[in-house]
């Protein structure tokens, strides 16, 4: 069953029919968090497109994250609802590799950019005076396009990478077509393959990891030096919410990419990749925005109520 050039093979996705009686439920929930993504997601970019109170480097790299989370979750979630739906649970060969590559690339962009935004924490916490010279407007579009090229490097390396493999079957036990599942079903022994994976996946998520910790350890540092305790709450309540959303979708990434393929188990994994794929898009606006007054004035401005307030 050698599957490397069959186009005319299409893959079953298995989704979740192994629990008939959730597949309901599921799709309920996912209707309505795919709903807030999209709202949540749309409404950052356009309040900051609004309000120039907004045009700073943070929401800049926020408008990138909301427009990746934005296509993220799109990438897989009208998928996800069809195969909840049970109506047909194919996916071709070439709209599944299609699938890996656009969802691969955003995974690993949404890795650096967080990197990114820890950075841009750390600066406007760390080195305030001088907040203004560093994040200055080059290099954030010049770090914000090195996410998105690089995110789409490593899904290009890897994606030719497993096209290469022979795979045995084409039952795909998840919802969308992901690495580890493809990992599972190659035929032959994979291990050198295996391993440039592992290694291209591992710089993708431990290195921007790296600069998250250590951003987020001198934040701490420099916060505790603070004397005043507003000051301290303000500095610890725009970094926590970041570290609340890396938490979750670092997480959740770790635990499905870098473990090996024969410890990882498939109907584990679907609950997990609900993490990432659904939960956190979802949550990147509420966390970003709620305890956030420059982007709560931007909503009631944009609502016609903050004429009285300027």
């Amino acid at each position: 069953g050698n599957l490397n050039f069959s186009s005319d093979r299409a893959f079953f996705l298995v989704g979740f029919s192994d629990w008939p009686h959730l597949e309901l439920v599921f799709f309920v929930a996912i209707s309505i968090f795919y709903s807030l993504t999209l709202f949540g997601n749309s409404s950052i970019i356009a309040l900051s497109r609004l309000d120039l109170r907004l045009q700073t480097p943070m929401y800049f790299f926020l408008c990138h994250l909301s427009f990746l989370d934005l296509c993220y979750t799109t990438s897989t979630v009208p998928q996800l609802l069809i195969n909840l739906h049970g109506q047909d649970r194919t996916i071709s060969y070439e709209r599944c590799v299609a699938q890996l590559l656009i969802f691969l690339a955003l995974a690993s962009t949404e890795c650096v950019l967080l990197g990114v935004m820890a950075f841009d924490r750390y600066a406007a916490v760390c080195r305030p005076l001088h907040y203004t010279t560093i994040m200055h407007p080059q290099l954030c579009h010049t770090l914000a396009i090195s996410s998105w090229v690089g995110g789409l490097v490593n899904s290009l390396t890897q994606t030719g990478l497993m096209m290469a493999m022979p795979l045995c079957g084409y039952r795909l036990n998840h919802f969308f077509c992901e690495m580890p599942i493809f990992l599972k079903l190659a035929c032959e022994e994979t291990k050198r393959t295996e391993a440039k994976m592992f290694v291209a996946r591992t710089i993708v998520l431990v290195c921007p990891a790296a600069l998250i910790l250590g951003s987020y350890a001198r934040i701490t540092r420099a916060v505790l030096k603070v004397k005043s305790t507003a000051g301290r709450r303000k500095a610890f309540g725009t970094c926590g919410s970041h570290i609340l959303v890396v938490s979750l979708f670092y997480g959740s990434a770790i635990y499905t990419y870098l473990q090996p393929t024969h410890t990882y188990s498939e109907s584990e994994g679907k609950f997990v990749a609900l993490f990432y794929t659904i939960i956190t898009p979802m949550l990147n606006p509420l966390i970003y925005t709620l305890r956030n007054k420059d982007v709560k004035g931007a909503l009631w401005k944009v609502l016609g109520r903050g004429t009285d307030s300027e």
